[in-house]
């Protein structure tokens, strides 16, 4: 039976995961973070996209992003970027073979009940992956640390994160926005999934 099409709605926003091959912490060494990080830096060089979000949890990532109208698919987008850190991993290890488990998943934000809170309160469920994981005490502290980019103006990190208009739509001005996005916060840890 052929798997099921993945549906790859451009102008929309997309949760994308996958896990390392054997579900091994490949992305924990000395090389995983850093061919990650590459990969997505080259990959947002070659198409047109927004991340919104991007973590590594030992043996998964995590990517937020929106494609644009006309433009590269969720499925090349993805596909570039897993291809590249296979490439950049197996020359630097001298193997060959499998990096990762399986194909991606996803699932599209503008899908669920309610997207805006749907969305907001994934980007603190993706920054607290690493602690839940015992990788990080704090998601301002994981590895790539998107979640500061929200928290506040201009942070930089080694990917560029734009940040998506649902996290505009909170206030007027960018602290009005964090004040409200700090409630998310509040909201998942405490496990609340009252919107969705």
């Amino acid at each position: 039976m052929p798997r099921k099409l993945r549906e790859t709605g451009q102008g929309l926003t997309h949760h994308c995961f996958s896990r390392c091959h054997g579900k091994k912490n490949l992305l924990l060494g000395k090389y995983g973070k850093k061919y990650f990080i590459e990969a997505v830096h080259m990959c947002q060089e070659k198409y047109d996209f927004e991340l919104v979000a991007a973590e590594i949890v030992g043996n998964h990532i995590h990517l937020v992003l929106r494609t644009l109208k006309g433009k590269e698919s969720v499925s090349m987008i993805m596909q570039y970027i897993k291809a590249r850190v296979a490439e950049k991993y197996n020359a630097a290890m001298n193997t060959t073979g499998a990096f990762w488990n399986e194909r991606f998943g996803s699932t599209i934000i503008e899908e669920s009940e309610n997207p805006q809170d749907y969305l907001l309160w994934l980007l603190w469920y993706i920054g607290y992956n690493p602690v839940r994981k015992g990788l990080s005490r704090d998601p301002r502290r994981n590895d790539i640390g998107f979640i500061n980019c929200y928290l506040h103006k201009d942070y930089k990190i080694p990917v560029k994160i734009i940040l998506h208009s649902f996290f505009y739509n909170l206030g007027n001005t960018f602290d009005e926005c964090v004040e409200k996005f700090l409630n998310y916060e509040d909201a998942y840890r405490k496990r609340l999934f009252v919107f969705w």
